[in-house]
């Protein structure tokens, strides 16, 4: 175990420490609900979108956290629309439709991404790192609507992402996946009682 250790310590870049700190803030900064959380997240996938994409070829990963990078930008703009004299986006719970549209990107992105990697790459994980990003891009959707079905969704997506990212000799990052997965179990139960302490039922709980 000593020498596992050791050795995937050594295939550990100093990039792969920085995103992975930038991470861990930006899932901190969601769990307390905090507009900040973006601006980490957008610093965290940029470099995640390197990493997957030309150093360990996870391709779908990689695309993944570009999608991210852009959901950031997008639900950095959404989170932050009280400043510009708009209604201000509330934690809530998803309507069936937007249930629906949540399951039908987990559907089509898990498509595409599955018939791309395993016929136009050299993916050796092509269904494994499908299912994981189109859980999550379902999951990030959710997020920058402050829906608090996100937790749900990105946790399925972790608890497929561990092991991957272990074979992968990413193991920094896959302890970075466990501890994800444990920070939005948490998430759910703090933005389930926030709706539920919230005087419409919506949970009116500002970005700070």
């Amino acid at each position: 175990m000593r020498e596992y250790i050791v050795q995937e310590w050594q295939h550990t870049s100093v990039l792969e420490i920085i995103a992975v700190i930038f991470a861990i803030v930006q899932v901190l900064l969601a769990y307390k609900n905090n507009v900040l959380t973006y601006p980490a997240g957008i610093i965290s996938t940029a470099i995640f979108t390197w990493i997957f994409g030309l150093k360990v070829g996870l391709y779908a990963d990689a695309s993944l956290n570009l999608y991210y990078f852009i959901m950031s930008v997008y639900g950095w703009i959404v989170w932050s629309r009280k400043r510009a004299g708009s209604e201000e986006t509330h934690i809530a719970f998803s309507t069936k439709r937007e249930i629906a549209v949540a399951i039908g990107i987990v559907l089509i992105a898990f498509g595409l991404l599955f018939l791309i990697l395993k016929n136009y790459t050299d993916s050796q994980v092509p269904f494994g790192d499908a299912v994981v990003s189109a859980f999550a891009w379902s999951g990030m959707w959710l997020m920058a609507r402050r829906k608090i079905e996100n937790w749900i969704f990105l946790n399925i997506s972790n608890a497929i992402a561990v092991p991957l990212l272990f074979y992968k000799h990413l193991p920094l990052t896959a302890l970075l996946t466990v501890f994800l997965f444990i920070v939005a179990v948490f998430g759910y139960l703090r933005w389930r009682k926030i709706i539920r302490k919230g005087d419409d039922g919506r949970g009116l709980l500002r970005a700070t």
